[in-house]
């Protein structure tokens, strides 16, 4: 049987915010360290990673995304960071520091109910971000951290969070490619 890499999340698609985020990674990429950038079409709030599911999980997994409760909120985009950290940047993230309540909120909902149809439950605590780039090498890390510093604080704005989507992950050479399953629009 078939099986697809998903993840449930919430797109970001206010223009304004992608513009941001690629000045960000102009910076980033200033810096001369190995980075391989999210396209803007693929930047995201994941609330929760399924890894591989089968063809026939799909629609499970919508109804678990029907019932979780939430209504329009705002998500204020601001500050960057890294993963797992400064000393050791692999992932840069862009910070969420409005609307992580309802992120948070939303995600114990899925897990609960995903839980319940046989889901394993994330091991890590729910930590809301976008993934903004990844470290290929350690070249230049150190100008990479010094730059993540100078914009720790970076306002990148507002969006409404609205459309809760069931993504499926398409890995190929140049980047991935995400393809919207099913979506819960309130």
């Amino acid at each position: 049987m078939e099986s697809i890499r998903s993840f449930i999340a919430f797109d970001i698609e206010e223009p304004q915010v992608l513009r941001n985020i690629s000045n960000v990674q102009s910076m980033l990429a200033e810096t001369g360290a190995r980075l391989k950038f999210v396209k803007p079409e693929n930047i995201h709030i994941t609330v929760k990673f399924l890894g591989n599911i089968s063809l026939s999980q799909v629609d499970e997994v919508y109804d678990a995304m029907k019932k979780v409760d939430f209504s329009p909120f705002e998500v204020e985009i601001r500050g960057v960071g890294a993963f797992p950290n400064m000393r050791r940047i692999n992932v840069v993230w862009a910070g969420i520091s409005r609307g992580a309540d309802e992120l948070r909120e939303i995600f114990n909902q899925l897990e609960s109910r995903l839980h319940r149809m046989g889901f394993k439950k994330e091991t890590r605590e729910f930590s809301p971000h976008l993934t903004i780039a990844r470290v290929k090498t350690g070249y230049r890390r150190d100008e990479l951290a010094r730059c993540l510093r100078e914009i720790e604080d970076y306002k990148f704005g507002v969006v409404e969070a609205k459309c809760l989507r069931l993504k499926r992950s398409i890995l190929k050479p140049e980047g991935p490619v995400y393809l919207t399953l099913r979506e819960k629009c309130v």
